[in-house]
């Protein structure tokens, strides 16, 4: 699951800076302790300063999960960074955003926040605490009859700012002068309640809502009151922290029911501790309620949850827990068709928990160039595949390799009647200017070749990685087939794959898919040719009864457009046109590039027949070839196909999403002929073969997910 800790320490990144600011602050060490802790439950964690950059930073890390997998959410420990009502501007957020997080709602917060009308409540709902008035400014009237000795605290504030006794009306008013000028804010005085002070830990919601052991706070000398100096350790003495507090069997119920109703009547949601104080005739009295309470590692509520059998790790990892049962209800955890094996959980774990280092794994092999013809790139791609098929344990078939263009890897189980998985680890096309770098913008992932190749690499990869973390990869049948001529139609690797394939009992081919899951079953076949029409030279504006080459070509060129049939699924195209001419004359020589799209065999070969009649010519002083230069079959959809059949099970057993989809691309699928084959294994693509190429984020997992099930089912 992906969590982000948001926090506020360093960043006043805001567009302007006025107003209170912010003067809590959670320490480096506790933000550290809890990720850690958060790591240890198996989570992906990342930490986030909650300023203006919040929304982008969580927009790119919080991804669509896939079914099974818990949503993403915010662990909130963001005390705002200024203005008033703080604790509800990252909770606002995540609440217009959409995204689930850890921690009472913004208008819980506000009414925590806001002592007065905290108390104000509290009294509404029957429940006790100390008489109390409020104070605007210093020279205010005191409008009801309250007993010396008292508190003052501000109205709007945490953390014991500002908070003293007072013996007399002299310093009252100057403890509510001091409090205006450092906070601009009325002052809360209400009657100090001599006695023991009690806290209680409130962890849950609704029926699991759970009270923590009390904890009391022993003050020894000085006041009996913890002060911002004793909480900052600037008062110089210890406030100690007994738990289980020193109370009876009846004492302690009712403590805990108070706190437990003072949870429920603001509003609180997965934490909070409520502060008590308890007098000399066994009477509680609710002092205040923290929505937020602290997870530092001194803190009452941390220190009772470890009485409680609940050590940080565990303490912070339940904290996820009761968050996502308040979101999703009791299936919280990641659920898992009946029947599946342990080896599979383990490997949707591995998917799932590792999203962060795939991607990361497709940054490295997207900003590692590798175009068709360049052989320095395609160089170093094989070097570092090596590696990687080393760690995994599979070896080269050299047999199946011919080490300059297509390289087949296997386990140890070997690939005869197995499973041979192939890829192309070349990028087609020309390369133009600087490399394309691999970015993020939103759910899809940008970078040169990222569809062509490197998506289906790192979908390979990983999935493989899975089985092998499972202890499931080495016993399985399983081939890889990596090939580097993707850009020249397989014209040198074509021969292998054959073979490879042969041995195979599936093949299964990882160029990209289409959104919503869907796998490629039925490829249209490519034919390419190169059509040259040469003649003699002609000047511009000569009257010779002459034509010309290139107009000639054009003629011929337009004839070809009656050769595509849309019925017939048929389409004869001219992709490249270069001329050749001297000086100011017409072009005496043109070339171009000639495609057939076809599923049809038969009709391949009628269109490439009719071609051939439109560049017959009789025409004295001119002359035309027809080469064909490539020709890569058709995938036919095949009725029943066991492949698509066993992944529509897997995909519905898993909730994953599946279709299939027929393209106008050829493949690598389409050269087998004796062997089950499907194509589109790669995740979805977008703007293949352009600048914008792109891959789905969220296909990314789920393509592994997939294929890595499939293979263990192998």
């Amino acid at each position: 699951m992906k969590i982000a800790i948001v926090y506020n320490r360093e960043s006043q990144a805001v567009i302007n800076l006025f107003g209170t600011l912010n003067r809590e602050k959670y320490g480096l060490d506790t933000i550290k302790s809890i990720k850690d802790a958060l790591e240890a439950g198996g989570h992906q964690v990342r930490t986030f300063e909650g300023d203006k950059n919040i929304i982008s930073r969580l927009e790119k890390f919080m991804p669509t999960v896939i079914s099974g997998e818990r949503p993403g959410l915010v662990f909130n420990l963001s005390y705002g960074i200024q203005g008033k009502g703080r604790y509800m501007h990252i909770p606002g957020i995540l609440e217009m955003l959409g995204i689930p997080y850890v921690g009472s709602s913004p208008e819980s917060h506000a009414i925590a926040l806001d002592k007065v009308i905290t108390k104000m409540i509290l009294i509404q709902k029957g429940l006790p605490t100390p008489l109390f008035a409020v104070m605007d400014k210093p020279d205010s009237p005191i409008d009801r009859e309250l007993k010396y000795p008292l508190i003052v605290k501000p109205k709007n504030e945490a953390v014991s700012f500002g908070l003293r006794i007072v013996y007399n009306e002299e310093e009252l008013r100057e403890g509510v002068a001091v409090i205006y000028d450092s906070f601009q804010s009325p002052t809360l005085v209400e009657e100090y309640i001599e006695g023991r002070e009690i806290n209680v830990g409130l962890l849950g919601n609704a029926d699991t809502l759970e009270a923590l052991p009390p904890v009391e706070l022993v003050f020894g000398d000085g006041p009996q009151i913890y002060t911002y100096e004793d909480k900052t350790s600037a008062s110089g003495r210890t406030v100690g922290k007994v738990c289980p507090a020193a109370l009876t069997e009846e004492q302690t119920r009712t403590v805990k029911q108070l706190a437990k109703d003072t949870f429920n009547a603001l509003g609180c949601y997965d934490s909070a501790r409520v502060d008590f104080r308890l007098d000399s005739q066994g009477r509680f009295y609710i002092l205040e309620v923290n929505s937020m309470a602290s997870l530092g590692a001194n803190a009452s509520f941390v220190y009772a949850a470890e009485k409680a059998g609940l050590d940080f790790t565990k303490l912070i990892n339940r904290l996820i827990d009761v968050t996502c049962e308040r979101y999703f209800g009791p299936m919280v955890s990641e659920s898992f068709h009946e029947g599946a094996s342990q080896e599979a959980i383990n490997i949707f774990h591995t998917v799932t928990r590792k999203r962060d280092q795939i991607e990361e794994d497709l940054r490295a092999w997207t900003n590692m160039p590798s175009w068709t013809e360049d052989a320095v790139g395609i160089s170093t791609v094989v070097r570092s595949l090596e590696d990687r098929m080393k760690k995994l344990g599979m070896q080269e078939n050299q047999r199946l390799s011919n080490g300059r263009s297509a390289w087949t890897y296997e386990t140890r189980a070997g690939l005869e009647g197995g499973i041979l998985l192939a890829v192309p680890i070349d990028i087609p096309g020309h390369r133009a200017g600087f490399p394309i770098p691999f970015r993020t913008e939103e759910e899809w992932l940008f970078g040169e070749g990222i569809g062509s190749s490197r998506g289906g690499l790192v979908t390979l990869l990983w999935a493989l990685g899975a089985l092998k973390e499972s202890k499931a990869l080495a016993k399985r049948k399983i081939g890889v087939f990596f090939y580097a001529d993707e850009g020249r139609g397989m014209r040198y690797s074509s021969s292998t794959f054959v073979k490879a394939s042969r041995e195979a009992s599936q093949v299964l081919v990882l160029m990209p898919g289409f959104e919503g899951g869907k796998v490629v079953d039925q490829r249209r076949g490519t034919k390419k040719y190169s059509v040259v029409v040469e003649g003699d030279p002609v000047r511009i504006g000569s009257h010779k009864q002459k034509v010309d080459v290139l107009s000639s070509f054009i003629d011929r060129a337009e004839k070809l457009r009656g050769l595509s049939v849309e019925k017939d699924r048929i389409t004869v195209a001219v992709q490249d046109v270069k001329s050749e001419r001297y000086s100011v004359l017409l072009p005496h020589r043109v070339a171009s590039t000639v495609y057939i799209s076809y599923l049809d065999e038969q009709k391949a070969q009628l269109a490439e027949q009719e071609m051939k009649k439109i560049f017959r010519t009789n025409t004295r002083g001119m002359k035309c070839s027809v080469e064909k230069l490539e020709e890569r079959p058709a995938l036919r959809k095949v009725r029943r196909h066991p492949i698509v059949r066993k992944l529509e099970r897997i995909c519905g057993d898993w909730n994953l999403p599946f279709g299939t989809e027929s393209s106008l691309l050829a493949s690598a699928a389409g050269e087998v002929s004796q062997t089950p084959a499907l194509c589109g294994l790669g995740p979805a693509c977008q703007g293949m073969y352009t600048p914008h190429e792109a891959i789905h984020r969220g296909e990314l997992v789920e393509r592994t997910l997939l294929l890595a099930v499939f293979l263990l089912q192998e």
